[in-house]
């Protein structure tokens, strides 16, 4: 069970340093591309997308042969303030929203490059 709970942590390791990667990398180039503030919302929606990856995370824990304590009422709370700021931000600063619903999909692609990952390079 060990090997198992091993392998699980190292691929959320993996993914959440790709979604990290991915959305500063993301930011950079679309910031060249379209602007800072198109950069800034697609950081912003990289960010969103960050957390729900944890929301995810956390539900299956709870759900795992050893769950874990935690309060989800909490991190609903942080995610809803999350993407109220967000919504802020990007309307009354005007920022472009099609950069940031492609933020939103870091998490994703993340995912898709974690399985790639494993089908290059699974033992």
């Amino acid at each position: 069970m060990t090997n198992e709970t091993e392998f699980y942590d190292q691929v959320v390791r993996r993914i959440s340093r790709i979604i990290v990667g991915l959305g500063v990398v993301g930011a950079v180039v679309v910031a060249v591309r379209k602007g800072a503030g198109s950069g800034f919302a697609f950081l912003i929606g990289s960010a969103i997308s960050f957390a729900s990856f944890w929301g995810w995370r956390y539900l299956v824990d709870a759900l795992g042969p050893n769950p874990q304590p935690r309060k989800p009422v909490f991190f609903v709370i942080r995610l809803l303030a999350l993407v109220g700021v967000a919504w802020v931000i990007i309307k009354f600063l005007g920022l472009n929203l099609a950069a940031a619903a492609l933020g939103l999909l870091v998490s994703g692609a993340a995912v898709v490059l974690e399985i790639i990952y494993e089908l290059i390079y699974a033992s």
